[in-house]
């Protein structure tokens, strides 16, 4: 087995930011059309516009409030342009002599429109357009009106061989799936005199695409890709990244491996792939408790989320969810890393933060299956406290103020999508995604929490999604024979349910709870455990379904007993969290 050599690197980190440069063929070429171009860059709500052009072999960059007259602007081109002699017949003093030189003759500056002037008395905003003609002297320059740009291009701080590498993008007035992008790896050659001292780098195409994936080959190697924003035919200046590290060995093989092989294709048309991950917060994984108790069989490099990265990625990525409901997602993560990597994938990303942390859910959905038509997200504890539709639960709550206020003071998130199929817009869905209370002994906080989530989603469908399918995913916690469990799968808890003082006589607040939605079914059965670690396993996460609209139409197959422990436990080097995805296809019934 290949062994990965740990870094100390951040995924994305300052201290290892990719080698920003413009290719300089591209560069070339994209300076040849500057020449003839003037490029402006206005946005509406914003003070100022830019104008910039090449002049006299120089770039020019102008800041102008938008709501300024073209005619001042004119004249500060003009002006200039006299100053910096070259076109228009320009004097200036000689630097041998102090003697002054003939007076600098006027520059003649226009903005023309199919041959005609526009009004000099036109404000910046509405004068600079696509089409123009800017004309000093006897030059002519293109008006190029908000051109696509990168704002933002960076490659990850840990390649490894075997897993697929995305650069952030970020573009301004283009459109990502457009963009070109071409990959390199670089081959260093020793001179002919056979000094190592003075290799030579050269660059050899490998790909192209927002997505490369290296060999084995390509350990030792440095990685670049030159990028070009596009908005359909147009095009900007591209961009060259350069890898500061190289390609090193990965794991070999990985937990997910055999399951890939069960999704090789994406579902069909008629079915849906759902899937629902803990992926484990790096907040979580990085402190002394983790590294010590929770998981001190796990090598420290294994735990750091530039390397666990790369296996999310290949792991998410072969399975070819249309759905996509994880928890633990760190804010920088789905920003930096989850969002533009499951982008190129075809995903579009919705992120709920919890309050006063630095984690929460995030719900993915393919583009080209589905499109979401509204959000409706809360905090439980805040919708219990403020929402009339929860006073029922909040006034039997009140009997015990020590675990109301337990219950009110933690930052447990729902988050619920309504979503319609592109291909079947009569076929509604409802998805929640969420992660109770993680206590051993709080299955009372949980029953709590679970009631509010139940009536926030009941009351959606009713208002917003009436008939709509309805999918329950997430980690809640809670084992199969939680009343959890029950609450949802039976739609009733009695007041002896013993999760009622789990937390012992001072928190017990026994009740019997009645789900307002039909009993829902786990659509990935009974798997033997969902979470491993040295000290627990068993099955804590779930894919809920409305049984009588949906339907079950394949299982991915757990990992084996063998693959989860080949490690001893997990997180491991071949697999990125504590916890195992549950992926299954569905189908809408008839």
């Amino acid at each position: 087995m290949l062994k990965y050599l740990p870094t100390t690197s951040r995924l994305f980190s300052r201290c290892v930011t990719s080698v920003t440069r413009t290719s300089h063929l591209q560069k070339h070429r994209f300076l040849s059309r500057m020449e003839d171009s003037v490029v402006v860059r206005c946005v509406a709500g914003e003070p100022k516009l830019t104008i910039s052009f090449i002049l006299d072999g120089s770039h020019r960059h102008m800041l102008r409030d938008q709501t300024e007259e073209l005619g001042k602007v004119l004249l500060r081109i003009a002006n200039n342009a006299a100053r910096g002699g070259g076109q228009g017949g320009r004097a200036k003093k000689s630097k041998k002599s102090k003697a002054p030189q003939a007076a600098a003759e006027p520059v003649v500056v226009k903005l023309l429109y199919n041959g005609e002037p526009v009004s000099e008395d036109a404000e910046n905003s509405e004068a600079w357009q696509d089409g123009m003609t800017l004309h000093i002297g006897e030059m002519r320059y293109e008006v190029q009106r908000n051109g696509p740009n990168f704002t933002r291009a960076q490659l990850p701080g840990c390649l490894l061989a075997g897993f697929p590498v995305c650069p952030r993008l970020e573009v301004e007035f283009g459109r990502l799936e457009d963009c070109e992008l071409t990959w390199y790896k670089h081959e260093a050659t020793i001179s002919p005199e056979g000094d190592a001292s003075t290799r030579e780098a050269e660059w050899v195409p490998a790909g192209n695409g927002r997505v490369f994936v290296p060999s084995n080959l390509d350990i030792g190697s440095r990685l670049k890709v030159v990028a070009t924003p596009r908005d359909g035919a147009r095009s900007g200046p591209p961009k060259e990244l350069v890898s500061v590290a190289t390609v090193e060995a990965g794991p070999g093989w990985c937990t997910c491996d055999n399951r890939h092989a069960y999704t090789g294709r994406e579902a069909g048309p008629e079915g849906l792939r759902v899937l629902s991950y803990n992926i484990l917060a790096d907040v979580y994984a990085q402190t002394e408790m983790s590294r010590t108790v929770l998981y001190p069989y796990c090598p420290p490099y294994a735990l750091q989320m530039d390397y666990r990265f790369n296996l999310l990625l290949k792991e998410l990525a072969g399975y070819r969810a249309d759905l996509l409901c994880l928890q633990e997602v760190d804010t920088g993560v789905f920003s930096d890393s989850l969002a533009p990597a499951l982008d190129a994938y075809g995903l579009e990303g919705t992120f709920r933060v919890k309050e006063r942390q630095h984690e929460g859910l995030a719900t993915f959905y393919r583009r080209s299956r589905l499109r979401l038509l509204s959000r409706h997200d809360v905090m439980i504890s805040e919708a219990l406290a403020s929402d009339p539709l929860h006073s029922d639960m909040l006034e039997r709550l009140s009997a015990n103020p020590v675990l109301k206020d337990k219950v009110l003071h933690l930052s447990t998130t729902l988050q619920v999508s309504v979503f319609e199929k592109l291909n079947e817009p009569s076929n509604k869905l409802c998805v929640g995604n969420t992660h109770l209370y993680w206590h051993p002994k709080g299955g009372n906080v949980r029953l709590v929490q679970m009631g509010v989530a139940l009536q926030h989603l009941s009351h959606v469908i009713q208002q917003e999604a009436p008939g709509a399918a309805f999918i329950f995913c997430g980690d809640f916690n809670s084992t199969p024979d939680s009343g959890v469990c029950q609450l949802i799968q039976g739609g009733l808890v009695p007041d002896s349910h013993p999760d009622w003082v789990s937390s012992g006589p001072e928190e017990a607040l026994p009740m019997e709870l009645r789900s307002p939605l039909p009993p829902l079914l786990s659509a990935c059965g009974d798997p033997a455990y969902t979470n491993y670690v040295g000290g627990f396993h068993g099955v804590l996460d779930y894919v809920f379904l409305q049984p009588d609209s949906l339907e079950v139409d394949q299982v991915i197959p757990m990992p084996t007993h063998e693959e989860v422990t080949s490690h001893q436990a997990l997180p491991s080097v071949a697999h990125p969290s504590d916890h195992i995805a549950l992926v299954c296809d569905l189908r809408f019934r008839p």
